[in-house]
């Protein structure tokens, strides 16, 4: 079986030759124009559809190319932005949050001046029992902080309750929603006594228990009631809230009725404590 001979061309010697065609044919060109007109013609009628089509590839091929630019000239654009808006919302957040802090600030100031007798300490509320309501809750303060068992604990307008536990760096809080507390109250306009009793099942309608009150007792929807001078926990005056749906018992001997809050015992931060005790009767 006989091998084939592999022709080997050097690249160079190809590169001279069609250099050299081209300067023969730029020659015939110019020496012979007028004679190769119609072969000139001729190749043009073939390459002119030839070219119109290259050039419309090619214009096809650019516009998409730019497109394709563009589209990823706007994606990166987006993606900017995109991180742009993440921290605009996160400083609008943390705006909103200083906002919102400075309002519970400006609000406790406000209490603080309503009772600008007592001296008081502010705390932040950390932790509250499982359920809807603030009615046992926790604040950050504690015996560190100057705080005492019976300390009387402000919020919103009025009384929110009594601390029950102090420890070193936080304090336990029975608020007046809740079912074991009982606050001696009276009626700012005409002093007759009273007493408030947290209910947990009436909060859902925004209202606690008022009982025992006089049955001579002249009063009426929307009157306030406070703290009274006769309560041994509680110091004289703090407002607690506003009367309604005043009943007279069945025994015709007191009347009951029912007592808005001053304080959102479902929302609850900062808290105001005041750091003086009722002084103890002394027989």
């Amino acid at each position: 079986m006989r091998r084939r001979t592999k022709i080997h061309i050097n690249p160079k010697h190809v590169l001279i030759v069609c250099i050299i065609l081209c300067i023969c044919l730029i020659f015939i060109s110019f020496r012979y124009g007028e004679k190769l007109t119609p072969l000139k013609s001729a190749v043009g009628t073939v390459i002119s559809p030839m070219q119109r089509g290259i050039n419309s590839i090619g214009s096809f091929i650019t516009d998409k190319m730019d497109t394709l630019k563009s589209m990823n000239d706007l994606l990166e654009e987006n993606e900017k932005l995109k991180d742009q808006v993440s921290v605009l919302t996160y400083e609008n957040k943390i705006l909103l949050q200083d906002k919102y802090e400075l309002d519970g600030l400006r609000k406790l100031y406000e209490l603080d001046q309503k009772y600008a007798d007592y001296p008081k300490v502010a705390a932040r509320v950390i932790s509250k029992d499982s359920n809807n309501w603030y009615n046992v809750f926790t604040i950050d303060k504690g015996r560190e902080d100057g705080l005492e068992v019976d300390n009387n604990v402000l919020a919103g307008n009025g009384l929110a309750g009594i601390i029950t536990e102090v420890h070193q760096n936080y304090s336990i809080v029975r608020s007046i929603i809740d079912d074991k507390s009982n606050v001696s109250g009276m009626f700012l306009k005409t002093a007759d006594t009273c007493f408030v009793k947290g209910d947990l099942e009436l909060l859902d309608s925004g209202k606690i228990r008022v009982e025992l009150i006089s049955k001579d007792a002249e009063i009426a929807d929307g009157y306030e009631v406070v703290t009274s001078h006769i309560s041994p926990n509680f110091l004289q005056g703090i407002l607690i809230g506003y009367i309604s749906d005043i009943k007279l018992d069945p025994s015709n001997m007191t009347k009951t009725a029912y007592l808005t809050p001053v304080v959102d015992f479902e929302r609850l931060e900062e808290v105001l404590i005041i750091t003086e005790l009722k002084e103890p009767l002394i027989d």
